[in-house]
């Protein structure tokens, strides 16, 4: 991870806030030895840990699997370097996320809707609203298709199933039970790593063919739709919105916490390990599918590409793909809805229970699922409105991090900006092209 640039000069509202932290941190100091209380002790790591791996889990949702076994079973391994690109640059994305929590104790829609009108916050909140809805449709089509892949469940009965667990997995969201959640999500990551990674122990890729997918290059106009839904798969609006209120909800409201320098610290390992995982089981989707369906027909659905998988690598292998579904769909759908509720929360100032920002964006994702013929095509749909959402996370991200008045000391410095800032334009012009090519009707 990028080292924090030095702050090159101080402004009178820097050296006000810097004094008030230190005065703030005295009477602590004299608090504590009056009290004869130790002092602050090292946290150690694995107290700083989970946050990352909850945010991680919107990067495997199944909208992931959608986009990435339809890219590898039609293009093979073409694209295999926008999935590592993709991960790089989730890896800075989420640690921006993460200490812009950390530095301020605020959440990025917190902040947004401190610094906007009362007619920016709503219109702002529409469009993140759209993208809440758009990741819930994958995700509970995503649980719909393994319930009915696993026990033949109806597709409308399915979502309704993945609605009611997710809201149960939601109850212990905040206060004391948050570490709970956190470990119930990590949990279902673990199995969502198995289930997607098995079939490459049955039938591993050729290291060659894989490494020939890392050379940046497309075909034509649909590869480079497909390039952009991946994208907007894999770096996702809500997870950054959340990772800010992740880093502080982690701890607790009065519980003893690490200083803003370790949490960092534990920040950049917490994010690095955790992305690590979302972007194996990514790439490992894709070169399932390049290896073993490439060429096949009625690929293009998950329900195809299931059975594929089973026909090819055996039943045993199919049901296990099936269970990483699943469960990527219930630890998606919660922590997607998590995400709602503090976006609404930071925009609109208004402390909506949990149960309504579940209703919200789970009736769309029944009704899609009611009257689709073709659930699959939504979810590409739907990244791809995911990818057009992304600008309006990363910008203010990036800007509030290089705020010296906001975040003082720990303010970005120079070289790291400008590769924020390089990232955030190849995002756009991606996306930009997405848009030309299909108004072009070419994409």
């Amino acid at each position: 991870m990028m080292s924090e640039g030095k702050q090159q000069s101080t402004s009178p509202a820097d050296i006000d806030s810097l004094a008030l932290q230190a005065e703030a941190d005295q009477d602590i100091a004299i608090e504590r030895k009056a009290s004869g209380k130790p002092e602050k002790p090292a946290h150690a790591l694995a107290s700083m840990l989970g946050p990352a791996f909850v945010a991680a889990v919107a990067y495997v949702d199944p909208g992931n699997v959608a986009a990435n076994l339809t890219s590898g079973a039609k293009y093979g391994y073409l694209l295999v370097w926008v999935l590592v690109v993709a991960n790089c640059m989730s890896v800075l994305i989420q640690y921006q996320a993460a200490k812009l929590g950390i530095v301020t104790g605020k959440s990025l829609p917190q902040i947004l809707g401190e610094r906007m009108g009362t007619a920016g916050r709503f219109l702002f909140f529409m469009q993140a609203e759209v993208i809440a809805i758009a990741t819930d449709l994958a995700e509970v089509i995503g649980g719909a298709i393994a319930l009915n892949l696993l026990f033949g469940v109806p597709l409308l009965v399915g979502g309704c199933i993945i609605g009611a667990v997710s809201t149960v997995l939601l109850l212990f969201q905040g206060g004391e039970t948050h570490k709970i959640f956190e470990r119930l999500v990590i949990g279902l990551l673990l199995v969502i790593t198995f289930g997607f990674i098995a079939g490459l122990f049955i039938n591993p890729p050729n290291p060659i063919a894989v490494a020939e997918g890392l050379i940046p290059r497309f075909t034509d106009g649909s590869s480079v739709l497909m390039a952009t839904s991946m994208l907007g798969a894999t770096v996702m609006p809500h997870a950054i919105y959340l990772h800010s209120t992740l880093v502080n909800d982690h701890f607790g409201k009065g519980a003893d916490r690490p200083s803003r320098r370790q949490m960092m610290h534990g920040s950049r390992i917490d994010v690095v390990w955790a992305l690590a995982i979302a972007g194996t089981v990514n790439i490992a989707l894709l070169v399932l599918a390049a290896n073993s369906l490439y060429g096949m027909t009625g690929t293009d659905t998950i329900e195809g590409a299931q059975h594929a998988i089973a026909q090819v690598l055996g039943p045993v292998v199919g049901t296990i793909f099936s269970i990483g579904l699943l469960a990527s769909s219930l630890s998606s759908t919660s922590v997607g809805t998590y995400a709602g509720s503090e976006i609404m929360k930071g925009l609109l100032r208004v402390d909506v229970p949990m149960w309504a920002c579940r209703v919200a964006t789970l009736v769309p994702a029944l009704v899609v699922l009611a009257l689709a013929n073709n659930p699959t095509e939504a979810l590409i749909v739907g990244q791809v409105v995911l990818s057009i959402g992304i600008p309006f996370a990363i910008i203010p991200l990036m800007r509030y991090t290089h705020d010296r008045t906001l975040m003082g000391q720990y303010a970005d410095g120079r070289i790291k900006h400008i590769v924020c800032l390089v990232v955030v334009a190849l995002i756009i012009a991606l996306n930009a092209v997405l848009i030309v090519l299909t108004l072009m009707g070419k994409a």
